[in-house]
């Protein structure tokens, strides 16, 4: 009975994500030409004073390369048009292709000008397949007067290089699209300088293709060549994977006021509040959209900047006027208060009075594109309950009332996040950190304030025993509960796991863990510290 809840938490393999690249080739020379009106059919490049930083298809057929000097290339092509770098231009003129990718995936990383990333799972599920995806956003930046190709594969760097040999990817085969590429293809993944010296001395080692790099023990790679190293071996072995960056296309709504003169108390606020709420509120309902969260920010005579941001829970109009301003003058009450606090004794200087005021709503959505629950809208009773928290926040403080979330860490109570309600604070550790020695997803559902001690019996009746190599003593089989007198019986059991922490100081500890089904169905954490064996927490 060792596999039971082992099974039920074992993780599957991890497989990159699947990217669509979209690529308009020549951008830089594209975007100048339509600037200074340069006919399509002139020979054209941009330059940065020093040499070519892109040609256009009819220099490049005159023998126009990238990193020519002027006069080179001039001697190649008589006619041709120089046209000076501005990365400004290159972006702005990028916008309406990026429109126009966007009303075929909402969701979008602009990576540089001429190259946008998209996860591809979902939108090639919506659009119907992968390929119908992909014609629809050649069809979408054609209408916008460019040419595009776009590539899809397993992993970013996969993905970029196939929009470039304007490939289609199968899931699972990026490898071995990858294995017979030049690793100078690696600088077309990212134009940081720092890859075009790691090309040029992989070639002079000869490792010539991304196949020869990916055959290199990855340790080895990042112990020669350092993280740009491993970064390019992760890319030649297909699993460069990361998740995109979207870009909203819904632009953030703001407003804001100066505090003239500065406010040091709450009463002097409500007015502001109140008023700042209502323009937003207003500039919401005339837009017809909604927000996913609301920004608060002030700035202080001692220039500090205050930021709080809160989840607005409901679409437009669930953050009203008369909640907003509470919410304002709640966040406003905390920071005067630790402003007074820090006057009266604290060490740390006070931030000062406050000089401005500001509110910006965040996750901007048209009204009716939010997503209900799955068994319908917000019930009554869920309503009543939020109003009753929003009440005791107001009569007791936004911090009386916490809500729990995970949070990176190796033990259960690191992994414990308490954060006010309705407030969108980012986690002290991050969860996508390695976190090494962290026991196996998913989380336990409740953790004890103190860990409660237990007494674990094997199949032989003693007290189970872990050695330093983890071997245990006995099978567990029996758990006696703290009362003395009940006792559940073992019906599988996961682990040990050992957690080690902090092991050079002298407030390190040690302990294993074990994962235990019960024979009520409950299933439990289990916790082995100094020879006492503990309940650390339940799982649902």
């Amino acid at each position: 009975m060792t596999t039971t809840l082992a099974e039920s938490v074992a993780q599957p393999a991890h497989r990159p994500r699947r990217t669509a690249a979209l690529w308009v080739p020549d951008w830089p020379v594209l975007a100048a030409m339509a600037t200074e009106q340069v006919p399509a059919h002139l020979p054209a490049a941009v330059h940065d004073g020093r040499q070519v930083l892109a040609a256009s298809a009819p220099a490049r057929r005159s023998g126009v390369r990238r990193g020519m000097r002027r006069r080179a290339a001039q001697q190649c092509c008589p006619e041709l048009v120089l046209l000076p770098a501005d990365p400004g231009r290159d972006v702005r003129e990028f916008e309406q292709v990026v429109l126009a990718a966007e009303t075929v995936v909402a969701g979008l990383e602009v990576v540089r000008p001429g190259l946008l990333l998209l996860p591809a799972a979902g939108a090639g599920r919506y659009h119907g397949s992968e390929r119908t995806l992909a014609e629809r956003l050649v069809d979408a930046v054609a209408t916008a007067g460019h040419e595009a190709s776009v590539g899809l594969a397993d992993g970013v760097g996969a993905a970029v290089l196939a929009a470039r040999a304007h490939a289609m990817v199968a899931a699972g085969a990026t490898a071995q699209f990858l294995a017979g590429r030049s690793v100078a293809e690696l600088r077309y993944v990212t134009t940081a300088a720092e890859v075009a010296d790691l090309v040029d001395l992989l070639v002079r080692l000869g490792v010539r293709t991304l196949g020869d790099l990916a055959l290199l023990p990855r340790a080895d790679v990042l112990a020669r060549f350092g993280p740009w190293g491993e970064w390019a071996h992760r890319v030649a072995s297909g699993q460069d994977d990361r998740p995109t960056a979207l870009r909203r296309p819904e632009r953030d709504m703001a407003v804001s006021t100066e505090l003239d003169p500065p406010v040091e108390r709450l009463e002097q606020t409500a007015f502001v509040a109140r008023r700042l709420a209502e323009e937003l509120h207003a500039a919401m309902v005339t837009a017809g959209v909604g927000c996913g969260r609301v920004q608060i920010a002030a700035a202080t005579t001692e220039g500090a900047e205050l930021v709080r941001t809160w989840r607005t829970d409901t679409a437009l109009g669930g953050l009203s006027v008369p909640r907003l301003t509470d919410r304002v003058r709640w966040q406003l009450d905390g920071w005067l208060t630790a402003q007074r606090t820090r006057r009266s004794g604290a060490q740390d200087p006070a931030p000062g009075p406050l000089t401005r005021l500001a509110l910006r709503a965040e996750e901007v959505v048209a009204v009716g594109s939010e997503q209900g629950r799955l068994w319908g809208q917000s019930a009554g009773a869920d309503l009543r309950a939020q109003r009753a928290v929003h009440r005791v926040q107001g009569l007791l403080g936004t911090e009386a009332v916490l809500s729990a979330r995970v949070q990176g860490g190796r033990e259960v109570r690191d992994q414990v996040h308490l954060v006010p309600w309705g407030e969108d604070r980012p986690a002290e550790r991050r969860v996508d950190a390695p976190w090494p020695g962290r026991l196996p997803s998913p989380a336990p559902a409740t953790v004890p304030v103190e860990p409660v001690a237990i007494q674990l019996c094997g199949t032989d009746g003693r007290r189970v025993e872990v050695d330093p190599r983890l071997r245990m003593s006995a099978d567990p089989a029996v758990i006696w509960w703290p009362d003395g007198t009940s006792q559940s019986s073992v019906t599988g059991w996961a682990g040990p796991w050992p957690v080690v922490q902090r092991w050079w100081s002298g407030t390190g500890h040690h302990a294993v863990y074990l994962q235990v089904t019960v024979d009520d169905g409950r299933a439990v954490l289990l916790a082995l510290r100094d020879g006492v064996w503990t309940l650390e927490a339940h799982y649902d």
